[in-house]
Formats: structure tokens, sequence, C-alpha cells
């Protein structure tokens, strides 16, 4: 048998990067992840880093999880997820925002709202198809678009518009070969949020260029002014859009990863195939804790979203008054000011800012190439942790400019 010399590794301890795909080793590792790693286990270090909530989940729905354990409640469930947490979810969707969906085969419940996207992607894409990504965004988007063979566009948004999407820009960015748009508003990383009337020209230029749409909407539960939007709930958007939600962070349930994805029967159908030949289904314990979790605990997420809005308006306004231009997000909870005026890029100020501060913020360039001069702030933290950040930072920024 001839041995391939450039895999072989016998017992040497050679590389193996030469048996990888190539479209995932040209994958750049987590931005975030990598200062997350950095603070781990360092006291010392206050963290604005990671976008996870500070609240741990309610006492009732982590309880309702051991009781399932203890029933021996253990087993798979069905492929699309427990029939009465799809139905569950299905009412809350349709109370909280006016989009309906069928539980049967409309809602699959996912291990996150992540691999919610990874499924819509690889149901959607074929290779060459281009995928449109407002940025700053989600770190997330571009790298599963390549894993799925799509080519990611970014369509940059920018401060002096509050980060949102205009239809002149996403217009600009259509070729023929733009199949999907991916949106996510509340938004990761600048807190920007869209209104009816911001999403009336964008749902036009969907249609008429036939695009199918990725609505990331996990935090739209935190939006403070107004109230939030559905993408679906548009004239015209529910069939071609695929709603994207979960648990982790209106109702601090991040390590349970229970997401869950609403759309066409064709599409959810799709989805589902993947699905169920990858994890089979969602956990079932956590299922359980999700059911729990939208029955009767509505009132501790409005508590959490209304301390979460205590602390934006004191971060935009400490964050402005150190000097750092701050836009006010009107969503999710992360802060996301300019430090343009250091004239710093965002990875020194970030690097600077860790090891001559012991802060951890994020630089903006983790997401996307318009979030250079920028850094994000998550403020899912105590008060008193973010007003010692403040205090650090501030020493900080006076110090460069």
């Amino acid at each position: 048998m001839i041995v391939n010399q450039e895999r072989s590794t016998g017992n040497d301890n050679k590389s193996m990067s030469s048996y990888l795909a190539t479209g995932v080793k040209n994958i750049q590792p987590s931005g975030i992840r990598k200062f997350f790693d950095l603070v781990s286990g360092n006291k010392d270090i206050i963290t604005l880093g990671v976008g996870e909530p500070d609240f741990v989940t309610p006492w009732h729905v982590r309880e309702a999880c051991v009781y399932s354990l203890e029933r021996g409640f253990t087993q798979y469930t069905s492929n699309a997820g427990m029939p009465e947490l799809r139905e569950e979810i299905s009412r809350y969707l349709e109370k909280g925002f006016q989009v309906s969906y069928d539980p049967k085969d409309e809602v699959l419940v996912t291990v996150g709202g992540s691999e919610a996207i990874d499924l819509a992607l690889r149901a959607l894409l074929e290779p060459g198809d281009e995928i449109l990504v407002p940025e700053p965004c989600y770190i997330s988007y571009s790298p599963i678009t390549s894993i799925s063979g799509g080519i990611p566009v970014g369509i940059e948004t920018t401060a002096d518009n509050h980060f949102k999407l205009t239809a002149e820009d996403l217009q600009a960015k259509i070729t023929p070969k733009s199949k999907v748009l991916i949106l996510c508003y509340p938004s990761n990383p600048t807190g920007a949020t869209m209104t009816y009337e911001d999403w009336l020209p964008i749902a036009k230029v969907v249609e008429e260029n036939d695009l199918i749409v990725i609505s990331d909407e996990i935090y739209a539960e935190l939006t403070y002014d107004g109230t939030h939007v559905s993408f679906p709930s548009m004239p015209g958007m529910r069939d071609r859009t695929i709603l994207v939600s979960g648990f982790s962070k209106a109702f601090a349930m991040t390590g349970w990863r229970m997401g869950y994805a609403c759309a066409h029967p064709d599409l959810i159908g799709a989805m589902t195939k993947i699905h169920q030949y990858t994890v089979m289904c969602a956990p079932a314990m956590g299922q359980v804790a999700a059911l729990e979790a939208l029955r009767n605990g509505l009132g501790e997420k409005d508590r959490m979203v209304e301390s979460y809005n205590q602390r934006r308006r004191m971060i935009v306004q400490g964050l402005c008054e150190i000097g750092l231009d701050c836009h006010e997000p009107q969503g999710a909870f992360y802060a996301f000011p300019s430090i343009k005026r250091t004239g710093l890029s965002s990875e020194e100020f970030a690097q600077r800012l860790l090891t001559e501060a012991k802060v951890a913020a994020v630089p903006g360039t983790a997401f996307g190439s318009g979030g250079e001069g920028f850094i994000r702030c998550s403020y899912a933290t105590s008060i008193a942790q973010l007003d010692e950040a403040l205090k650090r930072m501030g020493k900080f920024v006076e110090k460069l400019v």
C-alpha cells in the first residue's frame, strides 16, 4: 500500500492540518473568545466582553429540570421538539410579536439559536450563493456561511445612522447571486433596533429581489424604547423569513443551549432533516426548563430587562463623560462606543485596556470591518462592576488623549 507521505504522521507528532478542509482552516478563531480566554480565572479583570446575563436562571426553571430528571425524563424527544413546547413557543410569538406559526410543522426546537442559523444556511445554500450580512454583526454569520459553501457579502452600517440597515445600502450590494439576507435586530454588537417604518423599504427590496431572510431575533425581548417589530410580521414577509430566537438572553439560560426556528413548512422541513441526522433533538431536560420559562417566567424576564435598561443608561452616560462618543443602544445589552479620538485601532485599544486598566472589552473588528474604531462593552453585569469599569476606563482614556 502506498502511503501519502505528506499526510502520514506515524508517531512523530507532525501537524495533521493537511487533513483539514480548506474552508475550515481559513476561518479565524472567534475574536470574542480570544479575549474571554485571556481573562478567564483572573479575578482582577472586569469583563465587559462576553454577552452573557449575570443573572442565574430563575429557580423554578431549574427546579423543573431537576424534577424531570428525578422522574427519569431522560429519553429522546421528537426531532422537532416536545409538542407542548412548540405549542407554547407559537402562543408566545403570536401574543408578544404578532406573528403566528403552526406548532406541528412550522416550529423547530434547536440547540441554541446558533444551531438554528446553521441549519437554515445549510438548508438554503448552494455553492457560490451570496449571503447579505449587515455589519457590524454577530461573529458567526460569515464563518457559518463560508462553511456552508456560501459567500458572505458585508453591508456596512454606520453610527451616523444609528447602525440601522437602509434599503439603499441593501440594494447596492445585491447581485444575481444574492439569495439570503441575515438580519439581527436588536443588534449584537451595536444595540441598534428597527421600527416598522424602517422595515417597510427593506421588505420591499427583499420582495423585489426574491430574497430569503434569516431574522435572528434572540434579543427581541430586550427592546427598551418602543416595542420590537418582528420582521416576519411585515406584509408579505412571513413565508420568506426564517425566524430564529431562543432562551439564552431574555431568560438567562445561555448554558442550556435552547433555541428555536419558525418558518414555512417547506423550510422547517428541510432544516429538520439536517437536525435529525446531526443532533437528533435538543436535550429533553432543557426543553422542560424552556417550557417552564415560557409558562411561568415572563415576570422575571421583565424584571431582568428593566435592570438592563438601568445599566444601559448608566454605561452610555459614563462612556460619554470619559470622552468616548456612544450612540444610545435601543436594544440588546451592548454599548458600542467610538474610540477613534484615541488614535488607536480597535485591537490596540482593547489589548491595552486589558493589560493596563484590567478591563476586557471586545474590539469592534471582531464583528466585521465596519467595527474598526469601536469596541463592544456588554452591560450584562452588575452596577458595581460597571461603575468600577468606567472609572478604570476613564483613567486609561485620560492618559491617551
